[in-house]
């Protein structure tokens, strides 16, 4: 088994394709890590609901969900409390009685658990799965290095994710100011009027039609223009 390296996990962040991506490669790369894990999940808290964010390929169907159903199981009190769960063989385990059941039927005999500390978002926890007792005893050291590196890596990753999404609203912002100052023009020239009163007549016209200024300036450009402006198709 190749050792997962702090550089590894630093590489597979800088040639993911974005948070999903990134997200996967961590899951499959945390089953290659850490002895013993047979399939892992990422669980992450957004808009009051905990969502499984991705898994590793082997994952069982439904094991992440009957515990967000249930508001019960190893992950979600991984996630809601930020302490580490395990259940070193579930066919023992009092806790979570619904959902060991569906565990063992799904396979599952081993859960590992680890609070992920991710910026902005109120609960996220490394799921670490196996299908025999005990396994997961020799690999909880490793498997906790490796949740906080990967915590790293996708606060990294939301950060980025978070840049590009501000960027994109600013773009948005000076494409829409493009128009309207467009429309602006049109008005003075038509009707000899300075830029504060050309604005006020657009603003009160997009109020009595009740449409948005920027769509209400699109519609002048284009129809003096003949074809509808480049910046009004993004």
């Amino acid at each position: 088994m190749r050792p997962e390296t702090p550089d590894t996990l630093d590489r597979a962040m800088a040639r993911s394709g974005g948070l999903d991506t990134l997200l996967r490669d961590l899951a499959d790369r945390a089953v290659q890590a850490v002895p013993g894990v047979v399939a892992c999940s990422i669980t992450v808290r957004r808009a009051d609901r905990l969502l499984t964010l991705a898994g590793s390929s082997g994952m069982p169907s439904g094991l992440d969900q009957r515990q967000y159903e249930n508001g019960s199981g190893p992950c979600v009190d991984a996630a809601g409390t930020r302490r580490e769960q395990y259940a070193p063989d579930l066919a023992r385990e009092t806790r979570w009685p619904a959902y060991r059941t569906y565990a063992l039927d799904a396979g599952v005999r081993s859960v590992l658990a680890l609070p992920l500390d991710v910026a902005g978002e109120t609960g996220a926890a490394l799921n670490l799965y196996a299908t025999e007792p005990g396994v997961l005893d020799a690999g909880r050291e490793k498997a906790r290095d490796f949740a906080a590196r990967a915590a790293d890596a996708v606060n990294v990753a939301l950060h980025i994710e978070r840049q590009q999404e501000t960027a994109a609203d600013v773009r948005v912002a000076l494409l829409s100011r493009s128009i309207i100052d467009q429309a602006i023009g049109i008005l003075m020239a038509r009707e000899r009027v300075d830029a504060r009163i050309a604005l006020e007549r657009l603003r009160r016209a997009s109020q009595d039609r009740n449409v948005k200024l920027r769509d209400l300036c699109t519609d002048l450009v284009t129809r003096v223009g003949g074809t509808r402006p480049p910046s009004a198709e993004r």
